[in-house]
């Protein structure tokens, strides 16, 4: 198929709900006909996204690193915590470095265009940060991304993953392995 998709959280804590919810994700693409690339946030601190400070400097080079593993990549599987109803500063400020260009001839947001999305998210709480998808989703929409229609929202995941980070919860399970069938299967038809 030669499918490349790249997993990840939009949050840097080490025990983090999404992070388990992206990495179970990955364990479900990893039985497909697919590359799969588990990346942690936390492995690209950046500073908060100025413009006079790339005026200045550029892109940082952890930006540079992760651009070019979006643009590697044909696909992705974001876990997105919700904080106060909205996508986490992590991973708005991931995005935002990485959709600036590097010079004049490199083509606009090119790390996302033509690129298909999945999102979803998980909290302890009971809409499962489903309320943080949202601006999440128009955001990636605005910026030319594909995002899938079906999404997965975890609620009361602290007591949805085994110790080994492994979903328990039958319900949720399938629902985030049709999320990540869903991602695989749009795609491999986007790629033709």
């Amino acid at each position: 198929m030669g499918i490349k998709l790249l997993f990840l959280a939009g949050s840097s804590r080490k025990e983090s709900l999404n992070k388990k919810l992206a990495r179970h994700a990955a364990s479900i693409a990893e039985k497909e006909d697919v590359t799969v690339t588990f990346i942690d946030l936390k492995d690209y601190d950046m500073p908060i996204y100025n413009g006079d400070l790339e005026a200045e400097s550029g892109l940082p080079e952890k930006a540079k690193s992760l651009k070019k593993l979006f643009i590697e990549h044909d696909g992705l599987f974001i876990a997105s915590p919700e904080y106060n109803s909205s996508l986490a500063p992590l991973l708005k400020n991931s995005l935002d470095w990485i959709s600036r260009k590097e010079n004049e001839d490199e083509p606009a947001l090119i790390a996302f265009k033509g690129k298909v999305v999945a999102i979803s998210a998980a909290s302890p709480g009971g809409l499962g940060g489903l309320r943080g998808l949202v601006p999440l989703r128009m955001m990636l929409g605005n910026i030319g991304v594909y995002v899938t229609p079906t999404q997965a929202a975890l609620s009361k995941a602290s007591e949805s993953f085994d110790e080994n980070g492994k979903l328990v919860n039958e319900q949720q399970a399938a629902m985030v392995d049709k999320v990540v069938t869903e991602l695989i299967e749009a795609t491999a038809k986007l790629k033709k």
